[in-house]
């Protein structure tokens, strides 16, 4: 990747990174007491010998934020792998279900399927994700008379070597982006454009994240859900799981 290149990639970083902390913050506009309540275990934190609201409140929105995060980071990831690709080896975004991204070097066409981190999916997911891979491949030789054709597993970080998995590669960090990019060092470069404004960002989002904690627990300190202030564990549980009707 020469120097234009990566400043153009930083570029988009730089600017990009502004709409995933905008999605956080709506995120967390849209949250609401009883749905987040709804949301989690609530044996879990009665486990964990939860007995203030606020605390409550706080372990609450911070298991459904941290959720939402992760799935608005990958798409960022998602969309910077497709921009890198195109920059570089002129790729373009799929129409294949469970394909990210599509780009032809070195005589192959290469099939991506972008994941942000290396714990992703369950057995059946995984087992669709091989599905969607050999269908992409039967379409595209049916459609292109292209031979050949390599359907790759892109994971963004983590330590694991190149290996050959169900009819796929599985490529992981630093290797992932050198294939992307063409550069051994592309990992560490995107860093700190990656953190462009993070600090106003981040504290922008954290005030506002205060707020909505003391709102939601004046809210549930004022429902049904506690007792002469304290938390009515009984409540909260029917709330989230009863759901046997009476004949």
């Amino acid at each position: 990747m020469n120097t234009s290149n990566l400043d153009e990639v930083e570029n988009y970083i730089s600017k990009e990174i502004i709409t995933f902390h905008k999605a956080k913050l709506k995120c967390l506009e849209q949250l609401d007491l009883k749905k987040i309540l709804k949301k989690k275990n609530p044996y879990l934190f009665k486990a964990k010998n939860i007995n203030v609201a606020s605390d409550l409140i706080c372990e609450l929105m911070d298991a459904v934020l941290s959720a939402s995060e992760e799935k608005i980071f990958g798409d960022f990831l998602e969309n910077l792998a497709i921009f890198v690709a195109k920059k570089i080896y002129n790729g373009w975004k799929s129409s294949s279900t469970g394909v990210d991204l599509e780009l032809t070097k070195d005589d192959t066409h290469f099939l991506v399927s972008v994941k942000s981190g290396p714990n992703w999916g369950n057995s059946s997911q995984q087992k669709k994700q091989e599905t969607d891979f050999q269908k992409a491949i039967a379409v595209l030789k049916q459609s292109r008379h292209i031979i050949n054709v390599q359907p790759i597993l892109g994971i963004c970080y983590g330590k694991t070597k190149t290996k050959y998995l169900r009819g796929y590669m599985k490529i992981v960090g630093q290797n992932f982006w050198h294939f992307l990019s063409g550069n051994k060092e592309f990992y560490t470069d995107i860093i700190e454009p990656l953190g462009h404004k993070a600090r106003e960002h981040n504290e922008y989002f954290r005030k506002k994240k205060d707020v909505i904690i003391n709102i939601f627990t004046k809210e549930f300190l004022n429902s049904d859900f506690c007792q002469n202030g304290n938390i009515d564990w009984k409540k909260v549980v029917e709330f989230n799981s009863g759901n046997l009707k009476d004949k």
